[in-house]
């Protein structure tokens, strides 16, 4: 069955739905997570990447280590309480700068997370990365994007022969002690129960220590097209859905991102959201601390419906 596409009056206004209902919104309430978009540089170019990821898209360039240390600087000045520093991409081991970004988060007495597909530019940081493991031990968590535990799925998603690179990556960071988890997709006709089981066998046969049903440790996503239909989110929604603002990735988490072409990074509301300007909340974390408006189709599908968040 061909998916139903978006209906083109929906999302045009930041506060009033297709409807004319009061659209829903966000309010910080603590900033636990600080994400930093390493730059979309990327090995590889998936089918369906929400960022656009690929080895000639450059619209965030790399951040170098010492713009991530003056956001690293204003959570200890003002005391934000974050407790959390991830770094996404693009193949964030494609930033020269990675590991003193990571040491600096660390050495700060952060825990840093980084999401990878564990493919040669994670390999080639090899004796940086064991270096940070021996300083810092399990304040490091590496996060391998593993679509789906079938080689078959996976490789739709990014490719042939990108499965054997990513597994044995996977083994390689179980093997040398790491705080590894997963990150796989909901894309396939199977329950949740039953993807956590196929999971389950994967992480079984090479022999990597992760709990497939611990939704920490094995994180899936709903699958995203902001091109199919989704229901707008209104204030009633909450009540109706029984859901908390609190629980949307926005309540807790902001990224940083440096545009091409821009003389210095800029905030935004999440992970999911890099290019749309709605989203652009200023160039300090001070500046963002403003509710964010769920003007998005990934708003609903993602955060709301899907109940995901990109961190732990």
């Amino acid at each position: 069955m061909l998916p139903v596409l978006l209906d083109p009056a929906k999302f045009r206004d930041a506060f009033v739905t297709a409807k004319g209902e009061q659209r829903a919104h966000v309010a910080l309430r603590s900033l636990e997570t600080l994400w930093f978009n390493t730059g979309t540089l990327c090995n590889l170019t998936c089918r369906n990447c929400y960022i656009e990821s690929s080895p000639r898209n450059d619209r965030l360039v790399y951040l170098t280590a010492a713009e991530v240390a003056a956001y690293l600087d204003e959570v200890e000045r003002d005391g934000l309480g974050t407790r959390l520093i991830g770094f996404t991409g693009g193949e964030p081991f494609m930033n020269p700068e990675l590991p003193a970004m990571l040491d600096d988060v660390m050495s700060r007495g952060l825990k840093a997370m980084v999401l990878t597909n564990a493919m040669k530019p994670m390999h080639k940081m090899k004796p940086a990365l064991l270096g940070l493991l021996a300083k810092h031990g399990h304040n490091l968590t590496i996060r391998v994007s593993v679509d789906h535990y079938g080689k078959a799925l996976h490789e739709e998603e990014r490719g042939l022969r990108s499965w054997k690179p990513t597994i044995d990556g996977l083994k390689w960071l179980g093997d040398m002690g790491f705080d590894v988890h997963v990150a796989g997709r909901h894309f396939s006709t199977e329950t949740d129960e039953e993807v956590r089981a196929g999971y389950a066998r994967l992480f079984a046969e090479i022999g990597v220590p992760i709990d497939a049903h611990n939704p920490a440790t094995l994180v899936l996503f709903p699958e995203m097209d902001p091109t199919v239909d989704v229901p707008e989110i209104t204030t009633a929604c909450w009540g109706i859905l029984k859901k908390s603002p609190d629980s949307v990735m926005c309540a807790t988490a902001r990224m940083v991102v440096k545009r091409k072409g821009a003389e210095r990074p800029a905030v935004v509301a999440c992970t999911l959201l890099p290019y749309d300007p709605q989203f652009e909340l200023g160039n300090t974390l001070a500046e963002s601390s403003d509710a964010v408006r769920l003007n998005h189709p990934h708003c609903a599908k993602f955060c709301v419906l899907g109940g995901a968040a990109c961190s732990q």
